[in-house]
């Protein structure tokens, strides 16, 4: 077992961000990571923390009347020769580029550095890093923590370090994924007509989606975007044989405004005279902009709100009907890509509101 990396919290968050990416933490293996963090802010007198496998929290019990949750997951996808983080000035502007730049160690090194500075913050804080987020579900350390001890998670309000351009983005929207199936019967391709062709059975459902147009919805004041998207299909057994059966794989991201079951409804009717049959689904969550601590932050940023298409965490804490928000540096667009790369004056503008509303 490696012994904790030690981090210096008295660097810049920049520059914090850069040592926490060089501690590489692709999904399973953030045992380092994790360690390192506990190290480095165990002893603080103002925090009580806690570990639930490769989940750090850090709470401050100050008797505040309200608690805020700022939660950010320490996994990232593959590397892929993007670490170490290297540094580029292009334009007048200072970029760090390498995994997890983006997704989301700048939000973790912002949110590990206040952690340890704010001593005296205006509202009693929960701050949470965990697991596997850029994988399988019940994997999720935010999940764990919520089976195991839903204690942690209890607040009035919650952030959740996404990228989002150090600007807010609320909620977020739903994802549903089901395959479309069809059956046929066996046959000879070159006795094609004693056989029924289960791919060729796909055809109207794929002129369905070719014709479809998605949604965009207004929820509380935000225009979520939907889509109806084909991501897969599969058939056939061999090249001269008529295929018996045939799958069409869709992915539904539809707005928060409905539930998992009333997305379901919607993709059944399109695909009238299916089988449908569902294989993942998350709830979407509202934008979480309504509550007075929501407001309050959103004024401490500055920027006017934005929607999160895809889908985060958030709705983790919507589902315990705690409103919730995204909030980190990092364009999203680039997360997950060979580029990654973050501009080091959105993570010092990430810091600086966040220190501003929990210093008010």
């Amino acid at each position: 077992m490696s012994s904790p990396i030690a981090l210096d919290l008295t660097r810049s968050s920049v520059e914090l961000t850069a040592d926490i990416c060089n501690i590489e933490s692709v999904s399973g293996n953030e045992a380092l990571l994790a360690d390192s963090i506990h190290a480095a802010l165990s002893g603080m007198p103002h925090l009580e923390l806690f570990r639930n496998g490769n989940a750090v929290v850090a709470k401050t019990n100050l008797g505040r009347s309200q608690r805020v949750v700022i939660a950010g997951h320490l996994d990232t996808v593959p590397v892929n020769n993007n670490l170490p983080v290297r540094y580029s000035e292009e334009e007048g502007a200072e970029w760090l580029w390498g995994r997890g730049t983006v997704d989301m160690k700048a939000g973790v090194a912002v949110a590990v550095k206040l952690a340890a500075e704010l001593t005296e913050p205006t509202y009693d804080i929960t701050w949470i890093w965990y697991d596997n987020e850029e994988v399988a579900s019940e994997l999720n350390g935010l999940g764990r923590l919520a089976r195991q001890s839903p204690e942690l998670l209890h607040g009035d309000f919650a952030i959740l370090g996404e990228p989002s351009n150090s600007t807010v983005e609320g909620g977020c929207n739903g994802t549903l994924r089901v395959e479309v199936r069809t059956h046929g019967v066996r046959a000879h391709s070159a006795r094609a007509w004693k056989g029924e062709n289960a791919i060729h059975k796909l055809a109207p459902a794929l002129d369905a989606l070719a014709a479809y147009v998605p949604a965009t919805v207004t929820v509380d004041g935000l225009d979520y975007r939907e889509g109806l998207s084909a991501v897969g299909i599969s058939g056939g057994v061999a090249g001269n044989v008529i295929p018996d059966a045939a799958v069409l794989t869709v992915n539904y991201r539809f707005a928060p405004d409905k539930s998992a079951a009333e997305a379901l409804a919607h993709v059944e009717h399109v695909f009238t005279g299916f089988e449908v049959v569902v294989t993942d689904s998350s709830e979407g969550a509202r934008p979480g902009l309504t509550a007075s601590m929501a407001q309050d932050f959103v004024a401490a940023v500055g920027a006017e709100p934005q929607p999160k298409y895809g889908w985060t965490d958030v709705a983790r804490f919507s589902a315990l009907g705690i409103p919730a928000v995204n909030f980190g540096p990092g364009d999203p667009s680039l997360a997950h890509t060979d580029d990654e790369r973050v501009l080091a004056v959105q993570i010092l503008e990430c810091e600086r509101a966040l220190r501003s509303w929990l210093s008010k």
